[in-house]
Formats: C-alpha cells, structure tokens, sequence
C-alpha cells in the first residue's frame, strides 16, 4: 500500500514543477519587480481579505467597503502585470480545482446511493 502523504509530497513537487505554476511565479516576480504596481497589489488583496473575512464570519460589509473594495479591483485590472498574474492565478487555481475533484472522488463514490 502506498504511503497516502508520499504521494500528496509528489503532487506538490508536480505542482511547483507545472508551467502554470513556473508563469505564475514569473509573473510574481515581475510585479514585485514594480514598486508601484506591487504597493498597487498588496492593497487590493489586503482590501479583498478584509471584506472575505467578514463575509466567512457573517458580518454585514457596508456600501463604503464595497465601493472602495470595487475601486481597489478596478485600478488592479489597470495595471497589466496585476492583470497577467490574476489570469495565471486563475489557471493554476483551475488545475488545483480539476486535482481536488479527482481527490474528493473516493468520497463522493463512498456516499453516492447505490
């Protein structure tokens, strides 16, 4: 039988091994490689985690939060090395979806009526 946490070290080495993985990092370090563009970032994901946080927790997010929250993404998709990280962002979180599907399907198999 194999060694289950083997195999979930294997699937992180493949992970970081991916080209989506190896573009995101790219695309990492050329915004971290923008002063402007970073402080740009770090303030839309700062702003985005806030108003996650509460939503996970239920609190209600006011109108001022939102718009501000709505502004912060707007200036983001601007800037076109937010823009190409987000994208590639979004690729690698596909595959690491489609890998936790194929993971969950023991489970779902287990439950499902027969």
């Amino acid at each position: 039988m194999s060694n289950v946490y083997d195999s979930a070290y294997q699937l992180e080495k493949a992970i970081r091994e991916s080209q989506d993985f190896l573009e995101l990092q790219k695309c990492m370090d050329e915004l971290q490689a923008d002063e402007e563009a970073m402080k740009q970032f770090d303030l839309f994901r700062s702003v985005s985690t806030s108003i996650q946080q509460k939503q996970m927790i239920g609190e209600t997010i006011s109108e001022d939060e939102m718009k501000k929250a709505e502004e912060h993404m707007a200036r983001a998709q601007q800037n076109e090395k937010i823009q190409k990280l987000m994208a590639q962002e979004q690729r690698l979180s596909m595959m690491i979806g489609e890998i936790n599907q194929i993971i969950f399907r023991p489970l779902e198999e287990l439950y499902r009526p027969k």
